[in-house]
């Protein structure tokens, strides 16, 4: 299982899935239980969407060169 996930994109699912895990504390709501695959896949690196569709965010334009 290699990373898929880059830097900027964990930045952004771990703010994502604690404002989700947030909003189900507030309402009372089992949806905040959601919240948690976007953070699962931020702390772990790894997303299993992106493998199918080939995406991969783990480099810059600078080491990644598209051949």
């Amino acid at each position: 299982m290699n990373k898929n996930i880059g830097k900027i994109d964990k930045i952004v699912r771990i703010i994502v899935g604690v404002a989700i895990i947030a909003y189900g504390f507030m309402t009372n709501s089992w949806l905040g239980v959601i919240g948690l695959i976007p953070l699962g896949t931020a702390l772990i690196g790894w997303c299993p969407l992106y493998c199918p569709l080939k995406i991969d965010t783990t480099c810059d334009k600078e080491s990644c060169k598209k051949d």
